[in-house]
């Protein structure tokens, strides 16, 4: 069966295996490599859309941090927060909440049979 990121409403147009789903650590993040730099995998089984794939490159600091840090839920809203400076960006859709000016790139992802893809546009 495969599951999409319903929260990307962009559709891809190609998808590639970045990782198996055994590789997936329930309720926190991994770091896989795609198209030249490095992606965030986040999994919370439970929910509604249970992946999601942001960039892991922390905006404020630069650091490559974001898939060491916290999963959770604030304003209604499923969220990681910055390991370093502890702002939260939205999974949905990359925008922090507390600064307007950063946020995160998304990237369309799924799990497809063992393999988790991500999708470019």
């Amino acid at each position: 069966m495969s599951q999409t990121n319903a929260a990307i409403t962009v559709q891809a147009q190609h998808w590639q295996a970045v990782c198996s789903r055994t590789d997936l650590i329930a309720q926190s993040g991994v770091v896989v490599w795609f198209d030249g730099r490095q992606v965030a995998l986040f999994y919370l089984p439970g929910h509604a859309t249970p992946l999601f794939a942001v960039d892991n490159r922390d905006p404020k600091s630069g650091a490559n941090v974001i898939g060491r840090g916290l999963v959770g839920e604030l304003k209604g809203e499923l969220v990681v927060a910055a390991p370093l400076y502890k702002q939260h960006f939205c999974l949905r859709d990359g925008r922090c909440l507390e600064d307007p000016q950063q946020a995160l790139q998304v990237w369309p992802v799924r799990i497809s049979g063992e393999q988790i893809e991500l999708g470019r546009c």
